[in-house]
């Protein structure tokens, strides 16, 4: 029998039809990933698997680097071959890490081979899918049509111009593409050269000089405009904790002008961690009345350590791979901020994302804590994210959202990826979803009468193509 077969991790009867009747054929919306929008605005044709496959995928350099392969076939610049090559002789030892399942969704959803990744077989697959990558089903807006992807939202700097975006809202792409606000640079203050650098950026991106305080929010809401203009229903932030501290107006505007001061000697200044962390709150704030304002969504990643192995960061940079879950107190600075804006009718709806799974039930608790007429689930557990998206991850998510929440105003899956080989990852999750619905179903812990159709199609799809309004 083939690995992935129509019943792959489906164990019931009652799995299988949830998946095949209301989960299989729905469209996918897309609402947080890393794709570059430069490729999707042109339609990219990829001319090796490699390239597809193999150049973002900094799960897969992971996998490599612990299997002993030189970091020259993982991030470095060695030839696509040799490094497929070396990916290929990694497979058959990450039995039990979720890469092997994807592996070979990947491979059967996009090429139809069946066969498994190694060594051996390698050579025929690559020829395989490289034969297929010269079809225009497989060009970048070829891919997006045939797995029903609606909608995309990528991760832009506000910074950015958005060019692509503009050219995107243009073309024939069966895809609607909008950017995300990704501010995480407007507050890290503790690298100031690096800080003044970006601000004096914003400055000529919104055409303001960010001299004060006052004048750098004005800037931010000039790219907060432009980012509107070219659709963005969302923002995402990247932070290992929420802050417990919110910087007062006026200690915001001091913090800030100490901050600028670096800009002639950044060796001579510097700022308190807890100047940091209250300057960070007051932007987290006002900007989230912002959102609020303009119906955004605001995304909270937290909880990851990031460019742990300080010789990959220097020579490779940040998202090489080398990162981990961090056991930073998250909970209270969730509330200080999330209670904050609720205090003040500024709170916009929020995606909490969590990457400790010792946290899930506080994550989910805390979403019950805030709530508003008429908005279903106003505030979202997010699913499983980066370390979490396997089976264990995503059904321990379900589990403390189903318990905690309601499961069926739950937005569902999105990639976070880099990859467009990574669409897949939504049938897996859905795969979970039904079999977790269906075991319980057929052990009589739910109502084998009830129509579970709604809450299925509602999860994979409909919910959050309602939540962003699209």
């Amino acid at each position: 029998m083939e690995f992935i077969n129509d019943n792959f991790l489906l164990e019931t009867v009652t799995a299988r039809e949830l998946y095949q009747k209301h989960a299989k054929d729905q469209p996918i919306v897309d609402y947080h990933t890393h794709l570059c929008p430069t490729d999707l605005a042109e339609n990219r044709r990829f001319s090796n698997l490699y390239d597809l496959w193999l150049a973002n995928d900094h799960y897969k350099w992971r996998a490599m680097r612990l299997n002993g392969e030189p970091e020259e076939l993982c991030s470095g610049d060695a030839d696509p071959y040799e490094k497929f090559m070396a990916y290929a002789r990694t497979v058959p030892y990450t039995l039990r890490n979720p890469l092997f399942h994807w592996t070979h969704l990947e491979l059967k959803r996009y090429f139809g081979i069946d066969a498994l990744l190694n060594e051996a077989t390698a050579p025929e697959i690559w020829e395989k899918a490289n034969a297929a990558l010269e079809h225009k089903d497989h060009s970048t807006w070829g891919i997006l049509e045939r797995h029903k992807v609606t909608m995309i939202g990528t991760t832009d700097d506000p910074i950015d111009d958005l060019s692509a975006h503009q050219k995107l809202a243009r073309s024939a792409c069966p895809t609607r593409v909008l950017p995300s606000f990704r501010p995480d640079s407007a507050y890290a203050l503790g690298d100031l050269q690096t800080w003044n650098k970006w601000t004096d950026q914003l400055a000529a991106a919104s055409g303001i000089e960010c001299a004060n305080l006052a004048n750098f929010k004005q800037a931010l809401l000039q790219r907060i405009k432009h980012f509107k203009e070219q659709g963005c229903v969302a923002s995402d932030h990247g932070l290992s904790h929420c802050p417990e501290k919110i910087a007062s107006d006026s200690e915001a505007t001091k913090i800030f002008e100490h901050a600028r001061k670096g800009q002639e000697d950044s060796n001579e200044y510097s700022i308190d961690p807890g100047h940091i962390e209250a300057f960070t709150g007051h932007l987290l704030c006002w900007l989230g009345e912002q959102y609020k304002k303009n119906a955004w969504v605001m995304q909270l990643h937290l909880g990851a350590i990031r460019n742990v192995n300080r010789s990959i960061y220097n020579s490779y940079g940040a998202d090489a791979g080398c990162d981990s879950i961090d056991d930073t107190p998250q909970i209270k600075g969730l509330a200080v901020l999330l209670g904050e804006l609720s205090a003040c009718n500024q709170l916009p709806k929020t995606i909490l994302y969590n990457l400790d799974p010792a946290k899930n039930y506080p994550f989910a608790s805390m979403c019950g804590n805030f709530f508003e007429t008429n908005e279903p689930a106003k505030i979202q557990f997010g699913s499983g994210w980066w370390f979490l998206d396997q089976i264990e991850g995503m059904t321990k998510q379900i589990n403390a959202l189903s318990n905690l929440g309601l499961l069926s105003q739950f937005i569902g899956m999105l990639t976070d990826s880099r990859s467009l080989m990574s669409y897949p990852r939504h049938e897996y999750f859905r795969r979970i979803l039904c079999n977790i619905l269906g075991n319980e179903i057929e052990r009589g812990y739910l109502p084998s009468e009830m129509d579970f159709g709604a809450l299925v199609s509602g999860v994979c799809y409909k919910n959050a193509k309602n939540y962003f309004n699209l």
